[in-house]
């Protein structure tokens, strides 16, 4: 029986696999992934789920994603830029909470760190009386600003696995900006992620915001990739949810 679990166990992974490949392959899920997130968007479909009873601006697929990405990786840090309503940030902490369970390290502390240029004071509020606070740390400021890069640079100091989550502003030079100041602490096998890189993609213009097709993560990603070998993009995360707001954008450092 023990020698037929393991087998059993390989086969699902194969199967999974090739359905995965040939769905890919197949050029309709593309394009129907793309048009569902088009349609979704006029809604603000993005702002209307929780985590832990704090609004997310993520799409669920995006959730389970990070969610698969920090098991794999089992991170002891998780930097994130742009707080919002700090779903993102409950998240991410009590993913912690459960890798301590899950791979206890009594000589690691794991924690989250958010920037945020303004949190405002209701988010904050409710942010710091979450019990998953006990893991989080905000900064306010800009997350390019010199003394914000600092802070978060101490405390990555006294962490080996770091994970980074870039949710900030959308621009294209802020983004690279960030990418530059937080992907060197980014650990071998961890992963950096540029969200809402499907900007680039969607056919309506962002007509409210400074950001739009041609100056968004996107081409930001495309820039840093050019300059930066040691990362490479995760396709088979984007090949396996089709759905994301991160096509291209989930870059996992590979040297």
């Amino acid at each position: 029986m023990e020698s037929i679990i393991p087998d059993a166990v390989a086969q699902f992974q194969r199967e999974k696999e090739r359905d995965i490949r040939a769905m890919t392959a197949d050029k309709n899920t593309t394009r129907i992934g793309r048009l569902f997130m088009d349609h979704v968007t006029d809604y603000k479909y993005g702002y209307y789920f929780t985590w832990m009873g704090r609004p997310i601006i993520q799409h669920p697929s995006d959730i389970v994603a990070l969610q698969e990405v920090i098991m794999e990786v089992q991170p002891d840090l998780i930097i994130e830029t742009g707080i919002a309503h700090g779903g993102s940030l409950i998240l991410s902490a009590s993913m912690l909470e459960l890798l301590d369970i899950f791979a206890p390290n009594p000589d690691i502390r794991r924690e989250v760190v958010g920037v945020d240029i303004e949190i405002r004071p209701h988010n904050r509020t409710a942010i710091e009386a979450h019990p998953m606070f006990r893991k989080i740390t905000m900064f306010e400021g800009s997350s390019t600003a010199q003394d914000i890069a600092a802070k978060v640079y101490a405390v990555a100091e006294r962490h080996n696995k770091i994970l980074v989550l870039l949710d900030s502003c959308h621009t294209e030079e802020h983004v690279l900006n960030e990418m530059e100041l937080y992907g060197s602490l980014v650990s071998k096998g961890s992963y950096l992620v540029a969200y809402d890189t499907l900007v680039e993609f969607e056919d309506k213009p962002h007509t409210d915001r400074p950001w739009g097709k041609g100056d968004n993560p996107y081409t930001a990603v495309q820039r840093f990739l050019a300059m930066h070998t040691e990362f490479e993009v995760d396709e088979l995360i984007e090949q396996k949810y089709v759905v994301t707001s991160c096509p291209g954008g989930w870059l996992k450092r590979i040297q």
